[in-house]
């Protein structure tokens, strides 16, 4: 695997709340951000069976969203 399947990496907080640190490459170009999702928001469910679950305390890297 390569970097290049990775934009950033997850890690779910004691709490439940997944966070993700992104980034995007455009040339030379890079932004990065920080999402969190805590337990109930309404897109919890779908960022992680993207992650392919996680439990408190985990991290992992996130590949491309569809």
């Amino acid at each position: 695997m390569s970097d290049e399947e990775f934009i950033g990496m997850a890690r779910m907080a004691l709490d439940g709340t997944i966070i993700l640190d992104l980034r995007a490459r455009d040339g030379g170009t890079v932004g990065m951000a920080q999402l969190r999702y805590p337990p109930g928001h309404p897109q919890y469910a779908m960022i992680l069976r993207h992650l392919g679950g996680m439990r408190p305390g985990e991290s992992k890297p996130v590949r491309p969203f569809p």
